[in-house]
């Protein structure tokens, strides 16, 4: 064989080669395309799937949501309808058993003065008895509506920080005929007067309360304190009498509508002078407790916000550790 045809054979051989590999290579670029489409055409399919799969959850997902919202909204309704049901029967029942004893005593007294051998001075006795029933009940419905409407959200009184001196002198005022008939000295005085966030009008109602309640359980003669307790967040009104005393289990109790405890039992009233003094500081963000040791008399403690908008940057917590300032 000549060299060249050898040459020329091996650049043949080369070429074929050569061809072989390119028709290899498109070949298999060919199938990797094909192989790519079907993947794609597979994964179109599964993500239609999947988007559909996910939206059908999706679906069902809002479907439920919107399930569980409709009935936790009808769960919550149906539980406030039943706390109003047992509120409103609780005050029913409570209003009955308070206005049982002045109906009782009103018709009982109408009954007397049918009696025709009754004196005039008799007359005027079962006139005067019924009127302070009537007035009793008078009182009763008044004290009970305006519970009703601080309870429920009604009446929305605005606080200012204005003063506390003249809302305590507004309150003493209203009760010195009542502690003058007992000869019951109230103690106050001069006392240097610093703002408080307040209202002037509720606040001197409820500390009225709390003197009321005073002056009815302690004995004639005897004498109630009254000290301001300045604190960091609140301040403090101590009202301090000589009366009976309260037992420690009561400290909570006497708060509560118409709780009347065993020293009341001889005492006129209907529980309700309490109450609303501790709703009506409630309504200012303050509230009242009670110290007290049997027959060594009470001491009620007003707390009033110092200032409403400093104590949302303060710590919560009160500071027992204060200046006091006593009103002679």
């Amino acid at each position: 064989m000549y060299p060249h045809t050898a040459v020329f054979l091996l650049c043949a051989a080369l070429i074929i080669c050569i061809a072989a590999l390119c028709l290899c290579i498109l070949y298999n670029n060919v199938q990797w395309q094909k192989l790519e489409n079907i993947l794609q055409d597979f994964q179109k399919q599964e993500y239609r799937s999947i988007m559909k799969q996910e939206l059908l959850e999706t679906r069902e997902s809002k479907i439920s949501a919107l399930l569980r919202q409709i009935l936790n909204t009808a769960c919550f309704k149906e539980a406030h309808a039943i706390e109003e049901k047992d509120h409103v029967m609780e005050l029913v029942s409570d209003l009955s058993h308070q206005l049982k004893t002045p109906l009782a005593n009103i018709v009982m007294d109408m009954e007397l003065l049918q009696n025709d051998s009754l004196t005039e001075e008799q007359r005027r006795e079962f006139l005067l008895h019924t009127k302070s029933q009537a007035d009793k009940m008078q009182w009763l419905m008044e004290d009970l509506l305006k519970a009703s409407k601080l309870e429920n959200g009604i009446i929305h009184f605005e606080t200012k920080h204005t003063g506390i001196k003249q809302t305590i002198a507004a309150a003493v005022s209203s009760v010195y005929a009542q502690a003058l008939a007992k000869q019951i000295d109230i103690i106050t005085g001069e006392f240097t007067d610093f703002p408080l966030d307040h209202n002037p009008k509720w606040t001197a109602e409820a500390l009225t309360n709390i003197l009321e309640n005073a002056i009815k359980y302690s004995p004639e003669k005897s004498r109630i304190n009254i000290l301001i307790n300045r604190l960091d967040i609140y301040s403090e009104i101590m009202i301090t009498d000589q009366g009976p005393g309260i037992t420690p289990n009561e400290y909570n109790r006497i708060f509560k509508r118409f709780y009347r405890g065993h020293a009341a039992e001889n005492q006129e009233g209907c529980g309700l002078g309490l109450y609303l003094a501790q709703l009506i500081a409630q309504c200012e963000k303050g509230y009242i407790t009670v110290s007290s040791r049997p027959g060594q008399g009470s001491c009620f403690h007003i707390f009033l916000l110092n200032n409403k908008r400093l104590c949302k940057h303060k710590n919560t917590k009160r500071n027992i550790i204060s200046s006091k300032v006593r009103i002679y």
